[in-house]
């Protein structure tokens, strides 16, 4: 394979930076894995770009989160609190239409720049311009491309404000700063310097970083090896491992062989069977927290079998979720039928939909489908995802209804999604980053223009044709609510009323984010929002 371009951010002495290269290529005859370094193994497949406008997908957020500095970080062991970053404080009008950033003096990027509160700035506004996903939560809160050098500005070198386009929640706009990957800090003038015919530098930051995290990338093979190297300058002190060896191994039976072998440090993205076999391994532990996304499956109104209200409840009714999370989602999610996620103060109990194949009859001859009909369900051909497809496929036909499974990548299925050009989804989605009840219903319920026209594909209520405009109103006034117990109220609301309507998005599980750790890594806190930080992880043997 081609090498993609070396990028040293950081500088290292040749012999060090060569030994860790063949130990990044050939680790396996090493007995342990150094004692100031992490190895990483990991599947990179979605991995296709570095660019924090640009990257998308959970898999790239742990790098970012490690090259890069954030204005603003949620709290490791509360993530609905916000801790200071680049941003040493910040405090929120009295109007809560604008909130002001005191930025820290001193800090440095990798090559050496100052970062200022102008380089905070210039990198939010580069989001909005690239209008890629990331911009998503950003244009709900009403910033543009138009306008967002006016409405987020350096005033000077250290301070930093956000003037609120519209009236939104100000704590919404800390969470994406604490969680978006379009909202890390880069090195403008570097970036700058790599700019090709207007590009805001997209193509060069493709394969190269700039920024002022506790690690810089040094080098990186796309679906091989990725090494990031301490930067001795980190304002908060050089992170304790020398290095970080991120490794492509996308089979969990070698992820497995080589956390035994004592190859590797930190496994992820493994599969439920090593995952348990792992977990009574004395000499590993294996960490799982929950995040925000769904595992669902998703119909799509534009279908006229699917906007009759009593098909949707049909379906509803034919998907096995005790046996999917007992059976099939084990290290990957946790019983969960609602759009909001789970231990947060909106959050509903669980509305105990279970399979009925009797009632799934009953209301599809009520709609004229006495003997079912044939229908498609497109699904990533990657577990878990193939074995809820299977399992509902069988649960289907157990009510007349045909369903041939179209296995397919990212983009063959999602893109489907956001073309309207589906029948059935199973998938995973939801805003998920932001610990607060918007994120999600943004994400999975709200629409506010159903037209074709609109092609509001980020939302996903759009991409199912789904739109309420009582829904609408009620998230939107939440989004606004200063009064904390109303506005749980509306979120309730909105639920309840998603409910009723049989929304075309049924959650199953939500998802779970699980790392299987050597008996010797300490102080890795695996994050909720993905955003898990190495500086403060070192080795005890």
């Amino acid at each position: 394979m081609q090498e993609t371009a070396v990028n040293v951010l950081h500088p290292l002495k040749t012999a060090a930076l060569a030994a860790m290269l063949v130990l990044a290529t050939g680790w396996s005859a090493v007995a342990a894995t150094p004692p100031d370094q992490l190895l990483v193994g990991m599947n990179m497949n979605n991995v296709l770009t570095l660019d924090p406008a640009s990257a998308t997908g959970n898999d790239v957020v742990p790098v970012a989160a490690n090259l890069y500095d954030y204005v603003v970080e949620l709290d490791l062991h509360d993530p609905t609190q916000v801790r200071p970053g680049i941003a040493e404080s910040w405090s929120i009008a009295d109007d809560r239409r604008s909130i002001v950033f005191r930025i820290r003096s001193g800090v440095k990027f990798h090559l050496g720049n100052p970062l200022t509160a102008e380089d905070v700035a210039w990198s939010l506004a580069r989001t909005l311009k690239i209008n890629r996903a990331l911009a998503s939560p950003w244009k709900a809160y009403g910033f543009s491309a138009a306008n967002v050098e006016r409405s987020i500005e350096a005033t000077d070198a250290s301070t930093l404000t956000i003037h609120l386009p519209r009236p939104t929640d100000p704590r919404l706009v800390l969470y994406t700063l604490a969680t978006s990957i379009g909202a890390v800090v880069l090195d403008r003038k570097t970036v700058l310097a790599h700019e090709h015919n207007g590009d805001h530098g997209a193509q060069w930051l493709t394969t190269h970083s700039a920024g002022s995290g506790a690690y810089a990338l040094a080098r990186w093979r796309p679906e091989d090896v990725m090494l990031l190297t301490r930067f001795d300058g980190y304002w908060r002190g050089p992170a304790k491992l020398r290095a970080v060896v991120l490794r492509h191994i996308p089979e969990s039976q070698s992820l497995r062989l080589m956390i035994d072998r004592n190859d590797l440090d930190v496994a992820m993205g493994m599969s439920a069977p090593d995952l348990n076999a792992l977990r009574h391994d004395p000499n590993v532990a294996v960490e799982t927290v929950a995040s925000g996304s769904m595992y669902y499956v998703a119909l799509s109104m534009s279908d006229p079998k699917f906007a009759d209200r009593r098909v949707r409840e049909a379906i509803r009714n034919l998907i096995d979720y005790d046996g999917i999370n007992r059976t099939i989602m084990p290290n990957y999610g946790v019983f969960h039928q609602r759009p909001v996620q789970s231990a947060l103060p909106a959050s509903l109990p669980d509305p105990g939909y279970a399979l009925n194949v009797a009632a799934a009859r009953k209301l599809l001859a009520e709609a004229g489908f006495p003997d079912g009909f044939k229908t498609t369900i497109r699904v990533l051909a990657d577990p878990p995802f193939m074995n809820i497809a299977t399992s509902l496929q069988s649960t289907l036909a157990q009510a007349g209804i045909q369903a041939e499974v179209l296995s397919g990548t990212g983009n063959q299925v999602y893109g489907a999604m956001r073309n309207r050009d589906f029948q059935i989804v199973v998938g995973r989605g939801g805003g998920g980053m932001e610990p607060d009840p918007y994120s999600n219903l943004r994400a999975l319920v709200y629409n506010p223009d159903n037209a074709a026209s609109a092609k509001l594909t980020n939302f996903q209520g759009w991409r199912t044709s789904f739109s309420d405009p009582q829904i609408n109103r009620l998230i939107e006034r939440a989004e606004r609510e200063r009064d904390g117990a109303e506005q749980i109220r509306l979120y309730q609301q909105v639920q309840q009323r998603y409910d009723a309507d049989v929304g075309p998005i049924f959650p199953i599980s939500q998802m779970t984010n699980t790392v299987v750790l050597a008996k010797d890594v300490h102080g890795y806190f695996v994050s909720p929002a993905w955003t898990t930080r190495l500086r403060d992880v070192y080795k005890q043997r």
